[in-house]
């Protein structure tokens, strides 16, 4: 059963929808995606996409996994970022959060997880934007970070020009203490201080983005994203030049916003 928004508005470019609650959210964006995932199978016969991580994608992690139509083996997965060395099988590594929460329960044959140890980290950030230009994303799947961020572009080092694809960034203090506040780390001096992340220019590569923000601590990023000026003080709100995106929120998350 489809989904109704109770309001749907425009900023710029952007489309955005706003559901009822989190779970109508999540349900929503999860037939958005399996839509975007078969026309691109009935076309081409593969998907690619490109998921995000964190608590506030757990509802549409779930409702995407339980939908019976997607050909989960005709869909190639990437994500978009992983912190840089952080102790082997932690629960806070997103290609673990990613197994936990989607691929272990769907048949996925072909994941290409960022990689959190590299011996080489430019070789390994050209091998990863390499394997994204030989595999197009038809669908990029994102939140927006408590900062603003767009996968870990924060405020600091987002460059909506980046010449590159995938780059090394220093988290700052507000993501870092996300983490913490998500239930991923005890403290705040566990978190790492540095990952790879996925760059802007590759997130908005994709033929279509779906960025996916429940829950009233985004509240005010998505007011930025929206009514601020269009800046990397606010990553996100590079997603009202981009007319392939749609941000999907719900009371909570746009309780600034209505």
């Amino acid at each position: 059963m489809t989904v109704t928004p109770i309001r749907e508005l425009k900023f710029d470019q952007l489309v955005v929808k706003v559901y009822e609650d989190n779970a109508a959210l999540g349900q929503a964006a999860a037939e958005f995606a399996a839509d975007i995932l078969a026309e691109a199978i009935a076309e081409l016969g593969t998907a690619n996409a490109i998921i995000a991580t964190g608590n506030s994608q757990l509802s549409f992690l779930k409702m995407i996994r339980d939908k019976p139509d997607v050909n989960w083996p005709a869909v190639t997965l990437f994500h978009m970022d992983e912190y840089l060395n952080l102790p082997p099988g932690h629960s806070a590594g997103f290609s673990n959060f990613l197994h936990k929460h989607l691929m272990n329960h769907v048949p996925v044959e072909r994941f290409f997880p960022v990689p959190g140890h590299p011996s080489d980290i430019e070789a390994a950030c050209r091998g990863y934007e390499l394997l994204l230009r030989a595999h197009p994303a038809d669908l990029c799947c994102l939140g927006i970070g408590e900062n603003g961020h767009l996968a870990f572009n924060e405020p600091e080092v987002a460059d909506f020009d980046d010449p590159v694809w995938m780059k090394v960034v220093t988290l700052n203090a507000k993501s870092r203490q996300q983490q913490v506040g998500e239930g991923h780390y005890a403290s705040l001096d566990e978190v790492p201080e540095q990952a790879l992340s996925l760059t802007i220019p590759a997130l908005r590569a994709a033929d279509r983005m779906l960025c996916i923000v429940p829950e009233s601590r985004k509240a005010q990023a998505v007011y930025d994203t929206l009514f601020g000026p269009i800046t990397t003080d606010c990553p996100g709100s590079i997603l009202r030049k981009s007319s392939h995106a749609l941000l999907l929120l719900e009371q909570d998350s746009a309780a600034k916003i209505l």
